[in-house]
């Protein structure tokens, strides 16, 4: 896994599960407290996301909530798309062209 960028935007790609779960936290989390405004998450690059993924991007959610901030999420991969659907999750989450932007 990886994440590049700044408290504006990051990308994000490769696996996002359990082994790079307590990684991922620390730069979301780090980048909302640093920052000011949206944090946009690219997952062009996302190849797998597990529940233990999930729940680092909704642990940054929360954490912008409380930062009074918004986590957006753009270039949702249709894997994905399909998982937030499943776990009514596109409903929380702020997704940039919304959940269908990207053939599913």
């Amino acid at each position: 896994m990886y994440i590049r960028g700044d408290h504006a935007e990051l990308a994000v790609g490769g696996s996002l599960d359990v082994r790079s779960a307590a990684d991922a936290r620390t730069v979301l989390h780090s980048a909302l407290d640093e920052g000011a405004g949206d944090l946009v998450l690219d997952l062009a690059g996302l190849d797998a996301l597990d529940a233990t993924g999930l729940g680092v991007i909704m642990g940054a959610h929360r954490q912008a909530g409380r930062c009074g901030r918004r986590l957006v999420l753009r270039n949702v991969p249709p894997q994905m798309q399909r998982l937030l659907v499943a776990t009514r999750l596109h409903r929380i989450l702020a997704i940039e062209g919304g959940i269908g932007a990207h053939p599913l």
